[in-house]
């Protein structure tokens, strides 16, 4: 069963909280990029979203309950993107371009965030749920447009599943290279991608 993961807010409304935690992430997504998740400290995130190390206690219990908070808002994101293949009714090769054009911009936007994901997964077990988590919903979106494109969905090691599943992976795995080396190579990233999705679907 794949999980999904929901705002923490209870209403419509924007709470004062929401407001600060949004704060507190916001700084600790720009700490990513100028100091380093290892060198970045609680202080540091404080100072920079404006508020007292106390306060900033108020919200989260260390330095890494604010990446976890981090990573479940960036992944939530990507999820939604993920699921808006599943309804898109465009021809597939028009789906498949623009999930690719989605993840790329997601990527470019959060992509500090999603490679410290990646390698903290391994030792973080809630990273590691949402991450996964995510992939699942990627490889089921993934899996349900190969099918649309005449994929068989049975439970051979070529049939839509495992495919689906294959490609999610190669998917992260590029985006996480081409994020490390420079922005401007996600593009070329997600046009590769792309043709080895379309190659998938037009060799059936």
């Amino acid at each position: 069963m794949t999980k999904t993961w929901p705002s923490r807010r209870t209403t419509p409304a924007v709470r004062k909280g929401d407001l600060r935690e949004r704060q507190i992430l916001d700084a600790a997504e720009e700490l990513l990029a100028t100091r380093g998740y290892v060198e970045m400290t609680v202080g540091d995130i404080a100072a920079a979203a404006g508020i007292t190390r106390g306060a900033l206690y108020f919200y989260f219990a260390s330095k890494q309950d604010v990446l976890i908070a981090l990573v479940a808002r960036t992944v939530q994101a990507l999820q939604e993107k993920s699921g808006a293949a599943l309804t898109d009714t465009a021809p597939v090769h028009e789906v498949i371009t623009t999930a690719l054009e989605r993840t790329a911009q997601l990527w470019r936007e959060h992509g500090l965030v999603m490679r410290a994901a990646v390698d903290l997964g391994s030792t973080v077990p809630e990273i590691d749920e949402l991450w996964t988590g995510t992939a699942d919903v990627f490889a089921a979106a993934i899996t349900a447009v190969l099918s649309r494109g005449g994929v068989p969905s049975g439970d051979r090691p070529d049939d839509a599943p495992a495919l689906g599943r294959a490609l999610c992976w190669m998917i992260e795995r590029s985006f996480y290279q081409a994020s490390r080396n420079s922005v401007d190579g996600l593009d070329d990233a997600a046009k590769t991608c792309q043709a080895v999705w379309l190659r998938m679907v037009e060799s059936r």
